[in-house]
């Protein structure tokens, strides 16, 4: 019991120290973006990087897509220059992640925020930017050649494999989007799906079928990954026929779904189906007062950094709304 009383008089004294008025949860393009919006509004944000900081860019190799960098830049160089920025406004950066949060039901509440074992800060405005993390598929080498031929995002990637033979895994709406996208740009586009059909949407199932260079292969499943420093080629296993097949590719789009980051929030916010956050449309807001989610936390559609960053934006600034409103 003495232990146990030493603990919670250790947490009264940490959590009566200062109510903050920003706390952000991430350190992907949405975090860093609320935090650059939210100093500059001095509302002195604390950013906890979470447990990968710099979010999912950092597993990609080249960004050439983000408006600002006509010569690309690396994903990793990308958040590094975020993070730079949000310290040069004075942003606290703390490199742990949230393991537990409390948030308050009325408006102007205080929200408390749980990290490392036993320590704990309160504040006015929380932003969640937790991101989302692809589903993989569970094989080896599989997160080893991240970056070096297999990729989540073929908008992203699918440049570098021009003119050049690439496979999609999946069978729903994201999968057949890629294919389409790579069908493009590359020579031939291998489209494996672990069931006889597809389950994506009607329209996208017929432009897939007027694209000569895609080739479906249903009842499939990639069991090795062939290389050794970079993707060459992968074995797949028609699990119909009960055959193999080794198909030679320089790119490898795993489209299988995303897993959002929210499992801590599940008994604090409104998540869909899919367990997204719930934001009202057109802003940021979320079901709790002063909790604002921002990135692909709350985004199932696009997941592109430039619309997180957007998203990063919004949520300071329906956050400096908010406390304005609740400081009258």
């Amino acid at each position: 019991m003495t232990k146990i009383k030493n603990i919670f008089i250790k947490l009264f004294y940490v959590i009566k120290k200062k109510i903050h008025n920003c706390v952000i949860i991430g350190s992907g393009p949405a975090g860093y973006s609320a935090a650059i919006y939210a100093a500059r509004a001095d509302m002195t944000p604390i950013l906890f990087t979470g447990f990968q900081p710099g979010g999912q860019l950092t597993t990609t190799t080249s960004v050439d897509n983000y408006l600002g960098f006509p010569d690309g830049v690396s994903g990793n160089d990308l958040m590094k220059r975020c993070k730079k920025q949000a310290e040069r406004f004075n942003t606290k950066i703390i490199n742990q992640s949230v393991n537990h949060v409390i948030l308050s039901n009325k408006k102007g509440g205080i929200h408390r925020i749980f990290f490392s074992k036993e320590k704990c800060i309160e504040s006015r405005g929380l932003i969640v930017a937790t991101g989302s993390r692809s589903r993989f598929l569970g094989i080896y080498k599989e997160k080893q050649f991240i970056g070096l031929g297999i990729s989540f995002c073929a908008t992203c990637d699918g440049f570098f494999h021009k003119e050049k033979n690439v496979a999609v895994i999946g069978g729903g709406d994201t999968a057949l989007e890629e294919a389409i996208f790579l069908a493009k740009i590359c020579k031939i586009v291998y489209l494996i799906v672990r069931r006889n059909n597809l389950k994506a949407s009607k329209i996208l199932q017929n432009r897939i079928l007027k694209n000569n260079n895609i080739n479906i292969l249903f009842c499939s499943n990639v069991t090795e990954i062939i290389g050794d420093n970079f993707l060459e080629g992968i074995k797949i296993f028609n699990h119909k026929t009960k055959t193999n097949r080794i198909v030679l590719i320089s790119g490898l789009f795993i489209a299988i779904g995303h897993v959002p980051n929210t499992e801590i929030f599940k008994n604090e916010l409104d998540l869909d189906e899919k367990g997204y956050i719930i934001v009202q449309k057109g802003k940021t807001i979320t079901s709790k007062p002063g909790v604002f989610a921002a990135g692909d936390v709350q985004d199932s559609d696009y997941r592109q950094a430039i619309t997180s960053a957007g998203t990063g934006c919004m949520a300071a600034l329906d956050l400096e709304k908010y406390l304005y409103v609740c400081a009258e």
